[in-house]
């Protein structure tokens, strides 16, 4: 159980902050960084789901299972995995990135499918899961970054969730577009 009773600890005022480990690392360092991205991501899913309203409420609820697995992914992303611990780690599973592939599933089976690229927008729904999903991508951007590392390590799974959540708000993104009859689709060369 978390409890915080106090928000300032006044030990990141020089800088630095603390993984879950209680190592003191810098606040640039790519493991911050990466998991900064991911609170990002959960952010912008959290002004989608405004823009949605609530609906679909199939869409909604996967999104708010989301919000919750974000936070496991950034409580993975700060415990360095390291050799065996007294003390486990909270890790992103492959059950979670089933349950994504499954819900990807769903959504796409009442699409049709496309022939060309999707520009963001449509709804305001649809246009804050597009801003959600390039937040997304940037955030695997960072973990695929830090797990690049030879000094870092990072779970296959979490690599594979991130991954998937994108994929997920790109299928989102047109679903709750009128099932894609809302989207607008990108015409090249339309303009010269």
């Amino acid at each position: 159980m978390v409890v915080l009773n106090k928000i300032y600890t006044r030990g990141g005022d020089a800088g630095t902050t603390a993984l879950g480990t209680g190592e003191r690392v810098s606040k640039f360092a790519l493991r911050i960084a990466a998991y900064g991205n991911v609170d990002e991501t959960n952010a912008a899913l959290g002004m989608a789901r405004i823009h949605l309203g609530g609906q679909p409420e199939l869409v909604d609820a996967m999104l708010l299972r989301i919000q919750n697995d974000l936070f496991d992914l950034g409580a993975d992303l700060c415990v360095p995995e390291t050799e065996p611990s007294d003390r486990p780690a909270l890790r992103i599973t492959q059950a979670q990135v089933d349950r994504l592939e499954n819900e990807i599933d769903l959504l796409n089976e009442e699409l049709q499918p496309l022939r060309s690229f999707v520009l963001p927008g449509g709804s305001a729904g649809a246009a804050a899961l597009h801003v959600a999903r390039t937040v997304c991508r940037r955030a695997e951007r960072g973990i695929v970054e830090l797990a690049a590392d030879p000094a870092e390590r990072v779970s296959e799974p979490a690599l594979r969730y991130i991954n998937r959540l994108s994929d997920l708000l790109f299928v989102a993104s047109r679903y709750v577009n009128d099932k894609g009859a809302g989207d607008v689709l990108w015409v090249p060369g339309k303009n010269r």
